[in-house]
């Protein structure tokens, strides 16, 4: 799939002509009947979690957002049941759009 989250966001220059993205707003992922439910391991990573359910690994963020993981970590810290999203089209069409109303 290859998704850029990145491509509706912003880009900005300071005074020494150098870039930078502004801040993405991720949407609120609805639960639906279809999601798919894990027991996560210790170690286990959201980006190959990500990998293994959507052949793409940077679309780590959905299980984020759906599971309420702060920032700063892609590895799961302890044992925890995950909800793997499965109506990507969906997701991906509220970020843009969310991106786009800023």
């Amino acid at each position: 799939m290859a998704y850029n989250r990145y491509k509706s966001i912003a880009v900005s220059k300071d005074k020494l002509g150098n870039r930078f993205l502004g801040t993405i707003i991720y949407p609120e992922i609805p639960k639906s009947a279809s999601d798919i439910y894990i027991m996560a391991r210790k170690g286990d990573r959201l980006d190959l979690l990500a990998y293994s359910y959507y052949e793409d690994s940077t679309l780590w963020w959905i299980i984020a957002q759906a599971n309420h993981l702060g920032k700063g970590t892609l590895s799961i810290s302890e044992p925890q049941r995950l909800r793997i999203p499965t109506d990507l089209d969906s997701i991906l069409a509220s970020l843009e759009e969310k991106q786009r109303s800023r």
